[in-house]
């Protein structure tokens, strides 16, 4: 039985202005993430990287769409290298191989949204 007053999102103040760039601190040498939301069907996760930093080349399962909050960010989509700063958005499309290096110390939202898994002809949703 799902509670229905169970938070989507954690770790982040509810019923109040935020400045999501300051949510996030940059370390030396590191990518720090702050889980926003972790479900089934969506993740939504706060990046810092410091320069030079990466996530290297994966696949996701759903559309993951990256927010650049500060700085600037390399984006390869399956060897497209796209440039991205302060206040650009791109959408890297499910299962295509893509990496993220940060060009200078750099933050982001990354949201992916995957389908809903379905079991016969329920489906769920988290």
């Amino acid at each position: 039985m799902t509670d229905k007053n169970a938070r989507l999102i954690k770790n982040i103040p509810f019923s109040t202005s935020v400045d999501l760039v300051n949510l996030v601190d940059y370390e030396e040498g590191r990518v720090v993430s702050r889980t926003l939301s972790s479900k089934p069907h969506v993740n939504i996760t706060l990046f810092a990287f410091d320069r030079d930093e990466e996530i290297s080349a994966h696949t996701s399962p759903g559309d993951a769409m990256v927010q650049v909050l500060d700085g600037e960010a390399l984006i390869n989509i399956n060897g497209e290298k796209i440039n991205a700063t302060t206040g650009q958005v791109v959408v890297m499309p499910a299962n295509v191989p893509h990496s993220v290096r940060a060009c200078s110390q750099f933050k982001m939202l990354l949201t992916v949204v995957k389908q809903p898994v379905s079991i016969g002809d329920i489906q769920v949703s988290g």
